[in-house]
């Protein structure tokens, strides 16, 4: 029963506990670019988001979504599809750091822990459905 829960939920659980691997170098890179470097918020989110970018493709690839092959055509796919789809969903996570902390000054650590959810949740679904589908 257990091997059959793993085989059909692999996938989410694995992303489950890479996407939050994920959210903490995004977490931690922005605390330390934000509250020790003294960077502004805009820049200490677009670090955290890239850093947290270049994780996710690597484990999303080889650990969540079962996809070994560094074979050019592969890579053709998978980079510009994760990539694009991560840019799209970092664009949105620097408009809710930015409406939420500059504009509303309202708390950025909570806002952070917030909007890295929503990612989260999308980014599954692009990976899941288009970037490293099945053929």
């Amino acid at each position: 029963m257990i091997k059959e829960l793993w085989t059909k939920y692999k996938s989410l659980i694995m992303y489950a506990v890479f996407g939050g691997l994920t959210t903490v170098v995004n977490m931690v890179s922005y605390y330390l670019s934000y509250n020790v470097l003294h960077i502004p918020n805009v820049p200490s989110t677009i670090i955290a988001w890239v850093l947290a970018v270049l994780f996710a493709f690597i484990t999303n690839k080889l650990w969540v979504f079962d996809s070994p092959s560094f074979d050019k055509q592969t890579l053709l796919h998978e980079i510009p599809t994760f990539f694009g789809a991560r840019l799209a969903t970092g664009i949105l996570d620097v408009v809710i750091m930015y409406l939420a902390v500059d504009v509303a000054h309202m708390n950025p650590t909570v806002w952070k822990l917030i909007s890295n959810v929503l990612v989260i949740i999308i980014n599954y679904v692009a990976s899941k459905l288009i970037i490293f589908r099945k053929k």
